[in-house]
C-alpha cells in the first residue's frame, strides 16, 4: 500500500508538471508572442540595444515589476482559489488591472485573459458554477472577465500546480516571451539570448523567494520607464508588435 500511494503521488506530481510545461510552453495558443510589453519601443528609443543591455533591462523589470506585482499576486490568488474565496479573486484581479499604466499594457492583460479563458474552455477545465443541492446560487468562482494571471493562477490550481512552481513557471514564461522579442526586434541571437537566460535564472529563483516574503502593503510595481515606453509604444510609427 505505501508503495501505491507513493506511485499514485509521484504520477499526480508529474501530471501538474507537464500541466505547468504546457501552461508556460510558447506553443500555448493565447497569442502572447504578438505582445512586447513595451521593449520594442526601448529598443527604438535606444534604452536597449545589446545583450548587455536587454539584460539590465529585464532584471530591472523582474526586480521592481514581477517581484512586486504579478508573482506575490499569484500566490495570492492560489490561496484564494484553493479557498474558493471568490471576493478575493475579484478583489485581486482588480487590483492587478488597476497597476497596468497604458493603454497597451491593460489591453494585453484583458486579451490574453480572454484568449487563455476561450482555451481552457475549449478543454473543459473552467469552473463549474452549477447549483449545490442545498444551497442558494453561489457567485462565480471567477469574475466574468479575469486577466491574464487570475486565469494563469486559475489553471495552475486546476492542474494540482504548487505555489512556488507556478511563480517560477509564470516568470520563466516571461522571460522566455521577452527573449523572443528582442531576437525578432533587435540583432540578437539565439545564443546571446541563451546566454541572458543562464545570467537571469539565478534572479528568477531570488524574485519568487522575495515574492513570497512580500506583505499586502508592499506590493505594487516601479516601473516609470517601461510605463514611459509603453505609452509612447502606442504611437510608434513602425512596430511588430500590439504593446
Amino acid at each position: 500500500m505505501p508503495t501505491e500511494l507513493a506511485a499514485l503521488e509521484s504520477q499526480s506530481d508529474e501530471l501538474a508538471l507537464l500541466g505547468l510545461m504546457q501552461l508556460v510552453s510558447p506553443a500555448l495558443p493565447i497569442g502572447a508572442f504578438a505582445f512586447s510589453q513595451g521593449l520594442e519601443s526601448a529598443f527604438e528609443l535606444d534604452w536597449v540595444r545589446d545583450e548587455a543591455s536587454l539584460a539590465e533591462w529585464l532584471n530591472g523589470v523582474l526586480e521592481d515589476g514581477l517581484t512586486r506585482c504579478e508573482l506575490p499576486v499569484l500566490a495570492r490568488l492560489l490561496e484564494a482559489l484553493g479557498q474558493a474565496d471568490s471576493q478575493s479573486i475579484a478583489a485581486w484581479d482588480e487590483w492587478l488591472a488597476a497597476t497596468r499604466e497604458t493603454a497597451e499594457l491593460a489591453a494585453e492583460d484583458s486579451r490574453l485573459g480572454a484568449s487563455l479563458k476561450r482555451l481552457l474552455g475549449s478543454l473543459n477545465l473552467l469552473p463549474n458554477e452549477q447549483l449545490l443541492p442545498s444551497e442558494d446560487l453561489l457567485p462565480p468562482l471567477l469574475p466574468e472577465n479575469p486577466g491574464y494571471v487570475t486565469l494563469f493562477a486559475y489553471t495552475a490550481h486546476a492542474r494540482g500546480v504548487s505555489v512556488r512552481q507556478t511563480l517560477l513557471g509564470f516568470a520563466w514564461a516571461w522571460l522566455e516571451n521577452q527573449l523572443a522579442v528582442a531576437c525578432k526586434a533587435l540583432p540578437l541571437g539565439h545564443t546571446a539570448a541563451q546566454r541572458v537566460i543562464e545570467q537571469l535564472r539565478p534572479a528568477l529563483v531570488d524574485a519568487v523567494n522575495q515574492a513570497l516574503a512580500l506583505e499586502d502593503e508592499e506590493l505594487g510595481p516601479v516601473l516609470p520607464g517601461l510605463a514611459l515606453a509603453s505609452a509612447l509604444h502606442e504611437t510608434q510609427y513602425s512596430r511588430l508588435f500590439r504593446s
